[in-house]
C-alpha cells in the first residue's frame, strides 16, 4: 500500500511544472473557460490517484465519445500557483483537483466556482451516497463546490504492540492515560511519542483533537467563521495547555524538533522500537507497509483513535484530518462541458472500477456500502477500520492549514511551532493567533 500524502506533505521535485498529458485522451490546445479541443480538460496532481484518474478517463471517454474528460497532471507545489493564476484570470480548466476548505473557499467568494448544490439534489442517489461529513468540506452557506474523488484520510494513533506488550500497556483511551503511559515508556528507556516536529504540521494534530476532545467541533467552527477572539476561548487555551503539559513531560523523542516528516524517519522509530506511539495520518501505514513490511505484516503495528478528555464536550467518535480531494467546476465553464463534467461526477467517479483501483491503491473512499469490497483487500483490517471511522464520525474536522486562509493556515503552524520549542507560553499563542486572525 503506497504512501497516502497529504496536501502539505507533498513536495515537488522539481521547480517546473510538469504537464502530463492523458495519451488516450489527446490534447489540443485550451480555451478561455477550460475547455480543450476534444473534451472538457480536467487538471489533477501527479501524485495520489493519477493511475485512478487516468483509467477512469479511458473508460469514460470510450463510452462517451462524444462528452470527452482530458486530464492534465502537474506537480504539487507548481500546480498551486498555476492554479490560482489561471482560475484567478477566469482562463482555469473546467474541472480542478483541491482540497477543499479555506483555498477552495477564497475561489468560491471570487466567483470562480460553479455550484453543484442542485445537480447533487437533483441526483439524491448520487448525494446521498457520498459521507456528509466529507461533502461539509466544500460546503460553504448551504452550498456545495466540490464532490471527493479519493479516499479518506483521517488522523489515528498508532502504537508499536511489541512495545506495548513489554511495558503491559494497552493503548490510551483517555488523556490521563496518556501521561501515565509517558512515565512508563520513559522509565524503560523508550520514547513514548515521535513526531516529525521539523515539518511543523504534525504539530497541528494534537492541537486539531485536543480542541474538539475538550471544546467539541464549535471551538474550532469559530475560528473557522472569523469571530473575534475564537482563538482565545478556554478550549484552546487548555489545548494548548495540555500539548505544554506533554511537551514538559518528555512526552516525545529527544530531538522531534528536527525530525522532517517527509523522510519517513518519524514511523521508522515506531517500527524500530525506539517510539512506542505516532500520532500520524492514513498515509503512515503505507508509509510504515514500505519502510518495514514484515513489522506490520507480522501484526506489530496497532492503531486507535484519539484519547478523550475528561470532561470534555468532544464526541469519541470525532476525527481530524483530511476529508479526501475533491473535483470542482469552473463557473466559466460552457453549459456543454459543465453537462460532460457534471456526468462524469456522478457517473464516472466512484463506479465500482474506480473505487477498486483507489482500494489497490490503499485509497478508502468515502462512499457508503463497501463493506464487502473492504473485506476482499489484502489489509482489509487496516482499510476496514478506516473506513468505520470515517463512517461512523460525528464530525470529520478539515486539517486547519487547509480549512483556514492559507496566510492564517501559515500563521498557525509558526505560532504552533514556537509552542511546541518553548518559545511562547499557551496564552501567548492565543493572543497572537487572535491577531493574526484579524489581519
Amino acid at each position: 500500500m503506497p504512501a497516502r500524502i497529504p496536501s502539505h506533505v507533498l513536495v515537488a521535485t522539481s521547480a517546473a511544472v510538469l504537464a502530463l498529458t492523458l495519451t488516450a485522451c489527446g490534447s489540443s490546445g485550451r480555451t478561455a473557460g477550460g475547455s480543450s479541443g476534444d473534451g472538457a480538460l480536467a487538471w489533477a496532481l501527479t501524485q495520489g490517484s493519477e493511475a485512478t484518474f487516468r483509467a477512469s478517463a479511458t473508460e469514460w471517454n470510450k463510452e462517451h465519445p462524444d462528452s470527452r474528460i482530458n486530464y492534465q497532471f502537474f506537480q504539487n507545489d507548481p500546480y498551486k500557483q498555476k492554479l490560482r493564476t489561471a482560475v484567478g484570470a477566469g482562463n482555469g480548466p473546467v474541472l480542478f483537483e483541491n482540497w477543499g476548505g479555506g483555498g477552495l473557499k477564497t475561489y468560491v467568494d471570487a466567483g470562480k466556482v460553479a455550484d453543484l448544490t442542485a445537480d447533487l439534489n437533483a441526483d439524491p442517489e448520487w448525494k446521498n451516497r457520498i459521507f456528509p461529513s466529507v461533502l461539509e468540506s466544500t460546503t460553504f452557506d448551504g452550498k456545495t463546490y466540490g464532490v471527493p474523488v479519493n479516499g479518506v484520510q483521517p488522523v489515528v494513533l498508532y502504537f508499536n504492540k511489541q512495545l506495548f506488550e513489554e511495558v503491559g500497556a494497552e493503548p490510551p483511551k483517555t488523556w490521563d492515560q496518556l501521561l501515565a503511559l509517558v512515565k512508563k515508556f520513559k522509565a524503560k528507556g523508550i520514547a513514548p511519542i515521535s513526531m516529525g516536529g521539523a515539518s511543523k504540521w504534525p504539530d497541528l494534530m494534537w492541537l486539531e483533537y485536543l480542541v474538539d476532545r475538550v471544546g467539541g467541533p464549535e471551538a474550532f467552527a469559530n475560528i473557522a467563521a472569523g469571530n473575534k477572539g475564537a482563538w482565545s476561548d478556554p478550549a484552546v487555551l487548555k489545548a494548548a495547555e495540555m500539548i505544554k503539559q506533554l511537551v514538559d513531560a518528555g512526552g516525545f523523542a529527544k530531538g522531534f524538533t528536527s525530525v522532517s516528516a517527509d523522510t519517513g524517519q518519524a514511523e521508522a522509530q515506531l517500527y524500530t522500537g525506539k517510539a512506542a506511539m505516532i500520532l500520524q495520518g492514513s498515509w503512515a501505514y503505507g508509509t510504515m507497509a514500505t519502510g518495514s513490511p514484515k513489522f506490520v505484516s507480522a501484526g506489530n503495528l496497532g492503531w486507535s483513535g484519539f484519547p478523550a478528555v475528561s470532561g470534555g464536550k468532544g464526541d469519541a467518535s470525532n476525527i481530524v484530518g483530511n476529508t479526501a480531494n475533491f473535483f470542482s467546476l469552473s463557473a466559466q465553464a460552457s453549459a456543454k462541458d459543465k453537462k460532460t463534467a457534471v456526468a462524469y461526477l456522478k457517473d464516472g467517479v466512484y463506479n465500482d472500477t474506480y473505487i477498486d483501483s483507489l482500494l489497490k491503491n490503499g485509497d478508502v473512499p468515502p462512499v457508503k456500502d463497501l463493506d464487502a469490497k473492504l473485506k476482499a483487500t489484502d489489509n482489509a483490517d487496516w482499510t476496514t477500520y478506516v473506513y468505520g471511522l470515517a463512517r461512523d464520525a460525528k464530525s470529520f474536522q478539515l486539517s486547519w492549514d487547509q480549512a483556514l486562509s492559507p496566510e492564517l493556515g501559515n500563521e498557525l503552524l509558526t505560532h504552533l511551532d514556537q509552542l511546541f520549542l518553548g518559545e511562547i507560553s499557551p496564552q501567548q499563542f492565543c493572543a497572537q493567533m487572535d491577531e493574526a486572525a484579524q489581519e
